[in-house]
């Protein structure tokens, strides 16, 4: 919902119902993750996708009957190749799509809930989106890491499900977990959607250097909330890092310490070291070997990371700590510009948060590949949606 969210709230505010659809679940080579949307308003404008163009018309469909009608569906698309292919499911993979009416009667915490994201708040967006008695269908409840608005029914519902639903906020998790009727862990009866919303991923690069500059853009593109940091005010301007979200004058070292002492850091936050300088990187660098990080990326040769090496010895790290620092840095596509390098350095990222290529190792046409695209995802055939 995260990506329909300004619309579906500015709708909502203005007093209108829309459709919205929602991914709550995938298998396969399915092409949204768990949580993409697609907004339907009455004046029939469309926002957002659930499938990057493959189902979107049979949503938009679905999304105006479940308006009218204002009975919630849950939806399967790709059963079967010829349901894939009557919908445009072509890529093979199945999702279930969860259709319902917004407005101020069905979700009136929608408010809470945008006020939450923009402030940055962690919150999560309980659905009831299957249950033995169609009455719970629909229920929602919002979920903080210190309250809870809206019922699903029953407080042991609620207790239930805000507990779990706690768990997958704090891991940044979406998805679906089932319950027995009023919300016993051990039974079926009921299936519920989280959709959690967090800050996003923090990406810090240290070193404003030209580099740099092309890093910021890629994070930025990839969803990171990206800082530049460096010591030197000369370089460390906003007019050379227009796409990064925060540009600091510090010490990386000193920055990095304070940043995690807030609690600003953590297991999502990727950390590139572009200094080129040792009296930059490998302060930084002992600061971050100290934290759980996505990654930890180093600019240099090999003869600058050896020579680096012996002096993050000498500062006390060991060599099993070492092997947790990436460098030379990213993967090798035979990167020549800085944009070259920082799109070989998101590969590498993006490579060892899913287990792609070679562990992270190295890079693999998937031309040249056989199984499954998403390899990561290797999904059995789910069971069947319960009517």
């Amino acid at each position: 919902m995260r990506d329909v969210l300004d619309e579906l709230y500015r709708r909502w505010s203005a007093g209108e119902t829309v459709g919205l659809g929602t991914v709550v679940a995938t298998f396969s080579s399915a092409p949204r993750e768990p949580g993409a949307a697609m907004l339907v308003a009455a004046d029939g404008t469309v926002t957002g996708s659930v499938s990057g163009g493959c189902v979107e018309g049979a949503v938009y469909e679905l999304a105006q009957q479940v308006v009218e009608e204002r009975t919630p569906v849950l939806q399967r698309y790709g059963i079967t190749d010829d349901d894939a292919f009557a919908v445009g499911l072509t890529c093979g993979g199945i999702i279930d799509v969860y259709v319902e009416q917004v407005d101020s009667e069905s979700m009136p915490e929608l408010g809470e809930v945008a006020e939450s994201v923009q402030k940055g708040l962690p919150v999560a967006v309980v659905t009831v989106v299957e249950h033995v008695e169609p009455g719970f269908l629909g229920r929602h409840l919002i979920v903080w890491s210190d309250k809870v608005s809206g019922t699903l029914g029953s407080t042991r519902m609620n207790d239930a499900v805000a507990d779990d639903a706690r768990g997958l906020l704090a891991t940044g998790r979406t998805g679906v977990l089932h319950y027995g009727p009023d919300g016993q862990r051990r039974g079926e009866g009921m299936t519920v959607f989280v959709n959690s919303f967090e800050p996003p991923p923090r990406m810090l690069v240290f070193g404003a250097i030209d580099f740099a500059a092309a890093m910021a853009r890629v994070g930025v593109l990839l969803g990171y909330h990206t800082t530049v940091c460096d010591a030197r005010p000369v370089f460390a301007t906003k007019s050379r890092f227009p796409d990064a979200h925060e540009v600091v004058v510090n010490w990386p070292h000193r920055y990095l310490k304070e940043e995690a002492e807030a609690g600003r850091i953590d297991q999502r936050t990727v950390v590139t070291v572009l200094t080129h300088d040792p009296k930059f990187d490998v302060p930084v660098l002992v600061e971050a070997l100290k934290l759980d990080l996505a990654y930890l990326g180093a600019m240099g040769s090999r003869k600058t990371h050896k020579d680096r090496e012996a002096r993050l010895r000498e500062a006390g790290v060991t060599d099993e700590e070492l092997k947790k620092i990436a460098s030379p840095i990213g993967l090798d596509l035979g990167a020549r510009t800085p944009e070259e390098t920082a799109i070989s350095i998101a590969a590498e990222i993006i490579s060892l948060r899913w287990g792609g290529g070679a562990t992270g190792g190295g890079a693999t046409r998937l031309a040249n590949a056989e199984g499954p695209i998403h390899g990561a995802n290797p999904i059995a055939e789910p069971e069947p949606v319960k009517a």
